[in-house]
């Protein structure tokens, strides 16, 4: 039975509007009926711009007629994070003080997707501030997760990955500044690639509220459509890129189950040690271990990281501190007695961190293997859960994996593994030495081919 054009993968696609089998037209036209049938739903998408769509599709479909496409994701339906600029949209990151905010220009990644020929469908829900692990806020309301209608798609790319899940477009621009992109992946079943630190540049943004961590990436339902849309945002030549982590047969694999006494849902540790073992069938060297750094430190570092952005931004913009929502507020106040020795101390273990990342971390092995999140998803209105396997934790209990990613400043890539009991995704991450983003691509894809997911979808 032919395919509906939304259940197609970006890369497929392109290739049937090279073939002529299909036109970015079409394609267009079936996102726009699915965005229309399933985001009352879902509340993923909350700016649209059907008009604009459909006429650079029109637009696309010359081009391809004529035999000159843009890029390889021309014509390709795509979202964009409501926390990245876009010059022909709002962008509310979240918060009432910006619910009519427009920026002057493109995020750098946004525009050179736009310039590529990528159909920008419209932008996906976050969190205030997209400053939480779930997807809600006093502007749109919360995001529903595609697998389960009462639980949350994680956040802060919630919107993000409910989109891609659900078939309203293949690709989204995501944003991952403590494992915002790898977490909702893992929660709504889908690809999901944290760059390395400074691979994807960024121009026209926000302050960032956490030092530099915050990276883009895009989040997909392929490894091979993660990769069109990476190639597209990067640098065209990235110095940081190592020639020792190109490929090499056998990767030698650690596989890190739990970090320290944090606890892990055991249907998780489950799925991920199974992926683990098919890791361990295409004749990759795994051996399961402790993490080999201590990480104890962020436990309590990095709330206040988040409450020190906070208290700067609004110390520069206070008409926004006054229409945000109170525990916000509340943020910012704790980070205005935060004394500026302890954020110096901060700084200091970061830099420490990405020194052993850089010199030690990866001496004995290549990537290493974690669970993208702790916890199977939660109720949708919820910020985080309050117990994982009968344990009661905090806020990041849930998120205890990925933040030291983003200050050790390497790259990440989360792949769906088998879901739950109750068929909710769980998700593993992998992770590489600085600027091994294409090894990761090409082990995720060998994974992949190996143990497909992209056909299976949510019933709704």
């Amino acid at each position: 039975m032919e395919q509906a054009p939304w259940r197609l993968s970006a890369a497929e696609l392109a290739r049937r509007y090279r073939d002529g089998s299909l036109t970015p037209l079409a394609a267009a036209h079936a996102c726009l009926a699915r965005l229309e049938a399933v985001n009352p739903q879902l509340n993923a998408v909350v700016a649209r711009r059907d008009g604009d769509v459909m006429a650079e599709a029109e637009a696309a479909t010359e081009r391809f007629a004529r035999g000159e496409p843009l890029s390889a994701i021309d014509g390709i339906p795509l979202t964009v994070k409501d926390s990245l600029f876009t010059r022909d949209q709002p962008t509310s990151w979240g918060t009432l003080a910006l619910k009519r905010f427009h920026a002057q220009h493109d995020e750098t990644a946004v525009a050179r997707a736009r310039e590529a020929g990528a159909l920008i469908v419209g932008k996906t829900n976050v969190p205030e501030f997209a400053l939480e692990g779930y997807t809600d806020n006093p502007v749109f309301g919360p995001t529903r997760n595609p697998w389960n209608l009462q639980l949350t798609p994680g956040g802060s790319s919630g919107g993000a990955v409910a989109a891609v899940a659900s078939g309203i477009a293949p690709l989204a621009i995501g944003q991952d500044g403590g494992g915002s992109i790898r977490r909702p992946a893992s929660h709504a079943g889908v690809v999901g690639l944290k760059p390395t630190l400074g691979v994807v540049p960024r121009e026209h943004v926000f302050p960032s509220l956490l030092l530099d961590f915050e990276v883009i990436g895009p989040l997909t339902r392929t490894v091979e459509d993660a990769r069109l849309l990476f190639n597209v945002m990067r640098a065209p030549c990235h110095a940081g890129l190592d020639p020792a982590s190109m490929p090499r047969q056998p990767l030698r694999i650690r596989y890190v189950e739990r970090l320290h006494d944090n606890p892990l849902d055991p249907q998780i540790a489950a799925s991920v040690r199974a992926a683990v073992q098919h890791l361990a069938a295409l004749g990759h060297q795994v051996d399961e271990g402790p993490f080999p750094l201590d990480l104890g430190f962020y436990a309590e570092a990095w709330p206040q990281i988040g409450q020190i952005g906070l208290a700067h931004l609004f110390d520069r913009q206070p008409q926004w501190e006054t229409l945000a929502s109170r525990k916000y507020r509340e943020m910012a106040d704790k980070g205005r007695h935060i004394p500026a020795s302890r954020l110096w101390q901060i700084l200091e273990h970061v830099k420490q961190l990405r020194r052993d990342a850089a010199c030690t971390l990866f001496k004995e092995f290549d990537v290493i293997v974690m669970p993208s999140a702790a916890a199977l998803p939660w109720r949708a209105e919820d910020a985080s859960p309050t117990h994982i396997d009968g344990e009661a934790v905090g806020p990041r209990g849930h998120a205890v994996y990925t933040g030291w990613v983003n200050a050790a400043g390497l790259p990440g890539l989360a792949l769906p593994c088998a879901p739950s009991r109750e068929g909710l995704p769980i998700g593993m991450q992998l992770i590489g030495r600085h600027g091994a983003d294409e090894l990761l691509l090409d082990l995720g894809a060998a994974y992949e081919a190996a143990h497909p997911w992209a056909q299976c979808w949510p019933d709704i």
